[in-house]
């Protein structure tokens, strides 16, 4: 009777291991890394896209910002989500941060001599749909959007962790932390929306001269959070030509004679440009004072250069049906130069209808750097015309 008792414990031990899995096993994350993502954004490159620009970002002294963001996200799925798979790429795409958080993901492919290409991410991405992979978790900017676009299409849903300069598309979350969130949702919310989003890019050459060109791809499917995950980016809205003109005298009767203005990116502030008759840079910095251009289009470490030991002001816009004041094409204005102002000395500037199109929803910050973040947040006066303020509440 022995033997036949054995047996019957080993199908019951087998029934267990079966019902575990079955009661525990959430699906299978395809998790995808553009690691150089984003490292044109400081230096004032606009974006990284081509092995020219790349090459003129590290020149420039540019540092890849990527991995520590997806640490983020990576740290919130093991922390939150038990029973899910997790395949990667090798090496920087995606292996690398998981194995230093202690995740043993399931590697494939290879990447040549070491260096990543838009290859590697539509190779990446085109392998997956033999893998039947239940979601991708993807980091980058819109480039990697449209690389992932091009392998599956709408075929496997998507989210991407925003880490590039151009973040157009609405497939991403509204930053890093949300984008783990958003994974948790889906595994463990059998009925979370799955909804058809825009990927969209910019010509980054045109982009550069002052330029925005932007082309809808395609759409990819998405599980959405509003919460959670950005609208896609509007645009300008020109007949607002005469609050804009309100905006800008009232910004520039306000200004102190002892502080430097930094005069972030955008149709919004342009306008305090052109009502002082200099020169601007639509989608870079500039830097005032007493009516005098210092410095056109200044990366971030010109402006740490020029803001040593001085007071100065940072005047930003929210970008139109996203909301976001920083980290979405001003990554110039880096945590260490918010920092240094103080969130006392940022001026928020906005018509009334891109306020009105954010339908009740928060300004936004993405830094990178959470206790920034935290430290923006709260609510601020919004000047919406000459001598006229809105109180808006920031949140990231």
């Amino acid at each position: 009777m022995r033997p036949q008792e054995g047996k019957r414990d080993l199908l019951a031990r087998l029934k267990l291991d079966l019902d575990f899995v079955k009661n525990n096993w959430q699906g299978l994350l395809l998790f995808i890394v553009n690691p150089i993502a984003g490292m044109g954004g400081k230096v004032g490159l606009k974006g990284t896209d081509g092995e020219d620009t790349l090459k003129k970002a590290i020149s420039l002294g540019a540092k890849k910002e990527t991995p520590n963001k997806v640490k983020k996200v990576l740290k919130y799925i093991r922390e939150n989500i038990d029973g899910i798979d997790i395949i990667t790429c090798p090496a920087e795409m995606g292996e690398k941060e998981c194995m230093e958080l202690g995740i043993a993901p399931i590697v494939i492919g290879n990447i040549s001599g070491g260096k990543t290409t838009y290859n590697d991410t539509e190779k990446a991405a085109l392998k997956m749909m033999e893998e039947k992979v239940d979601l991708i978790l993807f980091a980058g900017g819109d480039g990697t959007a449209r690389n992932i676009y091009n392998s599956i299409g709408d075929k496997i849903p998507v989210i991407g962790i925003p880490t590039g300069v151009k973040i157009h598309s609405a497939v991403f979350a509204t930053n890093p932390l949300n984008a783990g969130k958003v994974v948790e949702n889906f595994f463990k919310n059998g009925n979370i929306e799955i909804r058809e989003s825009e990927v969209m890019d910019i010509d980054e050459e045109q982009f550069r001269e002052g330029k925005v060109v932007a082309k809808l791809f395609g759409y990819m499917k998405v599980p959405y959070i509003q919460e959670y995950v950005q609208s896609l980016k509007a645009g300008g809205i020109y007949s607002d030509n005469v609050c804009l003109e309100g905006i800008a005298d009232y910004v520039i009767d306000e200004m102190e004679r002892d502080y430097i203005y930094l005069i972030g990116s955008g149709t919004t502030t342009r306008k305090i440009l052109e009502r002082m008759s200099l020169p601007y840079t639509l989608l870079g910095i500039d830097v005032v004072k007493e009516n005098r251009l210092i410095a056109k289009d200044a990366n971030e470490e010109t402006i740490l250069k020029i803001l040593r030991d001085k007071k100065f002001k940072i005047v930003v816009s929210p970008i139109g049906g996203q909301g976001y004041i920083f980290g979405r094409g001003n990554q110039q204005l880096s945590p260490k130069v918010i920092k240094a102002a103080g969130k006392e000395n940022i001026i928020i500037i906005s018509t009334p209808s891109k306020l009105i199109n954010l339908k009740g929803r928060p300004l936004l910050v993405d830094t990178g750097d959470e206790k920034i973040d935290r430290m923006l947040k709260g609510y601020y006066r919004v000047i919406v015309g000459y001598d006229e303020t809105y109180v808006y509440k920031c949140s990231y």
